[in-house]
């Protein structure tokens, strides 16, 4: 009567058959087949889709209408102001959005977590909201915008208040982006440079702030672009005066309610390529920031 044959378990099928076993067992997900067409599926139904659509109605524009549609005086106005807050709000947040981060991880005092927690307000407030708040604060008969007006200087309805609300709502991405840098920093590289004579400025401007440059230019980045397609919460402290406080934004819409598809879509496709070449930068910054930090833990 012949025995089974009962491979060991030190055999090289054993030992094949565990590997196979721990693979399977890692996989938490369906395999790669199955979660990349799911994947394609969703990219296609919700990004590429309407993206394509913006080509297809622009299409039935001619060279020169594209041209023309994009390229109004009031248009250009638009791009000016778009453009040139949302880069000043950009600096702006790049600066306090830096000295935030450096209080909330560098030092501890009362209500702490209250306020770490207000920074992330403008993302959980609606941006109608926050227009409305800003404007009923900054107009002229407004808590602040009244003593503006004593010195005849308006703030809501101007390119001003277009550049404040900017600042609001593109403040939690510098805070953010930075904020991890700094709390994962080796405070012994502070202490090296301190015992080696260095100042506190020197240590800042020689240790810290070349770690946290990647980190610093992608929260630029981010609020700058996320400034770029702000609506919600500019519309109602803009005053909306063509040449003057008018966004790109409202633009699109002004030529959607008049039925002009192609024009509203020949501007949101400038629009498009502003924001790609925004993705591409902040994908660039958040690369050179994982190989700084990467570096920096070697």
């Amino acid at each position: 009567m012949s025995q089974p044959n009962y491979a060991s378990p030190s055999s090289p099928l054993s030992t094949g058959e565990k590997f196979q076993r721990a693979g399977r067992s890692k996989r938490v997900i369906p395999g790669f087949g199955l979660t990349m067409g799911y994947t394609l599926f969703y990219l296609s139904l919700i990004v590429l889709i309407p993206v394509l659509t913006l080509f297809v109605n622009t299409l039935q524009l001619t060279w020169a209408q594209f041209w023309d549609a994009v390229t109004a005086p009031r248009v250009l106005a638009s791009y000016k102001l778009t453009i040139g807050a949302s880069f000043i709000a950009a600096v702006v947040n790049l600066v306090f959005g830096m000295l935030i981060a450096w209080v909330l991880v560098r030092y501890k005092f009362p209500f702490k977590r209250l306020i770490d927690a207000l920074v992330d307000l403008p993302f959980a407030l609606p941006t109608a909201v926050a227009g409305i708040s800003l404007s009923a604060l900054l107009a002229p008969n407004g808590w602040v915008g009244q003593w503006f007006d004593k010195i005849n200087v308006q703030i809501a309805f101007t390119p001003i208040g277009v550049t404040i609300a900017l600042i609001f709502i593109g403040l939690p991405f510098v805070v953010r982006t930075v904020q991890p840098v700094l709390e994962d920093f080796e405070k012994e590289l502070e202490e090296a440079a301190s015992s080696l004579g260095a100042s506190r400025w020197q240590t800042f401007q020689k240790v810290i702030f070349p770690a946290i440059i990647p980190a610093l230019l992608t929260g630029f980045a981010l609020a700058f672009a996320r400034a770029l397609g702000e609506y919600g919460s500019v519309i109602f402290i803009a005053g909306n005066i063509p040449m003057v406080s008018e966004i790109t934004p409202l633009i699109i819409i002004g030529k959607l309610e008049q039925y002009d598809y192609a024009g509203a879509t020949a501007v949101a496709l400038v629009m498009l390529l502003f924001a790609f070449i925004m993705l591409f930068v902040i994908n660039g910054l958040q690369a050179w920031q994982r190989r700084a930090t990467g570096g920096a833990n070697k």
